[in-house]
């Protein structure tokens, strides 16, 4: 059964406005697993109200709204149940926490912390220590990126179970923490940083690179990653990873204009119009690198990644570009950062400084790596290095692989034109 018009704007909306939903419900119940629900409560009475009195103006505030309202009501409910029974003791700790306010505004967090971001919030909230590292970003990916285990899945390349397992398990063990919904204090915040900075460029490449879906990226993901990652960095100046990153998203997303065509087509770096790349981004991305070069010690994986963005940034024209800086640049990050993607980006930046010979070597030595036998990028870098080298049966035959394995339409249509181009077999 095809879905309405009515629900695929709602399922927009809640793409859009969720995680706020989501972060400011979180700010009264204090318990982001009961957030979600309630948000989620919102969003089925959406689905059941809207088609027949129609989408309001502003639908997410009524989303806002509507799960505010249904928090109020939980905790009235959960006093009423307390103040029953306080014969046998209160916490007085919980009870502040759970005091209804006066009126349904939200409770002024801004006066706890100097921040007063929700999202932000949420996202130190769900990188708690009490998780794992690949709980953190999992739930707060779930939570703050709208992305279905899937998407999520594949970002990780592990199987979907796995992460459905990781987020039923995160959020309760939060609830049975009774973690805090508040930013860690000063002296906490470089043990919570690293999960935080992973989730942020995950939310990031999943609106600059869509998983799946019609088109090629997401604008509203990325830049709310974009944001999330300048607030940070005015949360904590002196960390120059946190620099790094906001260098590295503020590149990246200067090309987001000439990355598709008129009809939404993808198009590939080296082919792109470098004049409708964003100069302001990238004046943002060089000032961003270079408060990460001047904090002290070597540069970290995300200033790295960065720094070769901006060679890239500082070439007029694609032929200008100093590959053998970038493929310096990677050494340096596989050393640090070790991982069979670093590997491949490196076969990239080895293909173009010296030739497709030695970078198919290099893939070639990634064929059997379990992470990555569902991850089209490789049969794609591959083909790419055949074709280079006139081996052009065996090149269609990595497009045409790759095509079957993303989810991405775009995509899709990318990697069976290149196969195209290469004639039939």
């Amino acid at each position: 059964m095809a879905e309405s018009p009515e629900h695929k704007a709602i399922t927009t909306i809640w793409r859009l406005e969720g995680a706020r939903i989501i972060a400011g419900v979180a700010r009264l119940v204090r318990d982001v697993g009961l957030a979600e629900q309630l948000a989620q409560d919102a969003l089925v009475t959406a689905l059941e109200s809207w088609p027949d009195a129609g989408i309001p103006d502003n639908p997410g505030a009524w989303l806002m709204a509507t799960a505010k309202n249904r928090a109020l009501d939980h905790l009235r409910r959960v006093k009423m149940q307390t103040e029953k029974h306080a014969q046998i003791g209160r916490d007085l700790e919980a009870m502040e926490a759970l005091t209804v306010p006066d009126t349904f505004d939200v409770i002024d967090a801004r006066e706890r912390d100097p921040i007063g971001d929700d999202l932000l919030r949420l996202i130190f909230t769900a990188c708690h220590p009490v998780l794992s590292t690949e709980a953190r970003v999992a739930l707060t990916l779930k939570l703050l990126g709208g992305l279905s285990t899937d998407e999520i899945a594949r970002a990780f390349l592990v199987p979907e179970a796995t992460i459905a397992q990781r987020i039923v398990r995160a959020k309760r063990t939060l609830s049975e923490a009774r973690v805090p919904f508040e930013l860690p204090a000063p002296a906490e915040l470089g043990a919570r940083l690293a999960s935080v900075l992973e989730v942020i460029y995950l939310i990031f490449n999943e609106g600059y690179t869509a998983t799946s879906g019609e088109h090629w990226m997401r604008p509203e993901l990325a830049d709310e990653a974009l944001r999330l990652g300048r607030v940070l960095a005015e949360l904590a100046p002196e960390e120059a990873e946190v620099h790094g990153l906001a260098a590295l998203m503020e590149f990246q997303a200067s090309r987001s204009a000439a990355r598709v065509d008129s009809a939404g087509r993808p198009v590939l770096l080296l082919d792109q119009d470098r004049r409708r790349w964003d100069q302001l981004l990238i004046r943002r991305g060089n000032a961003a690198l270079g408060r990460a070069e001047k904090r002290a010690g070597a540069l970290g994986p995300y200033a790295l990644q960065a720094a070769i963005a901006a060679c890239h940034a500082r070439a007029r024209e694609a032929e200008d570009t100093d590959w053998a800086r970038i493929a310096a640049l990677y050494d340096a990050l596989a050393e640090v950062m070790p991982s069979p993607v670093v590997e491949l980006n490196r076969a990239v930046a080895v293909c173009m400084a010296f030739g497709p010979a030695a970078a198919l070597e290099i893939v070639d030595g990634l064929q059997e790596i379990a992470q990555l036998k569902s991850y089209h990028w490789l049969p794609s870098v591959r083909g790419d290095f055949l074709a280079r080298l006139g081996r052009h049966e065996e090149a269609r035959a990595e497009f045409e692989r790759a095509a079957l394995m993303t989810q991405n339409v775009r995509e899709q249509e990318l990697l069976r034109e290149r196969a195209r181009s290469l004639g039939k077999l």
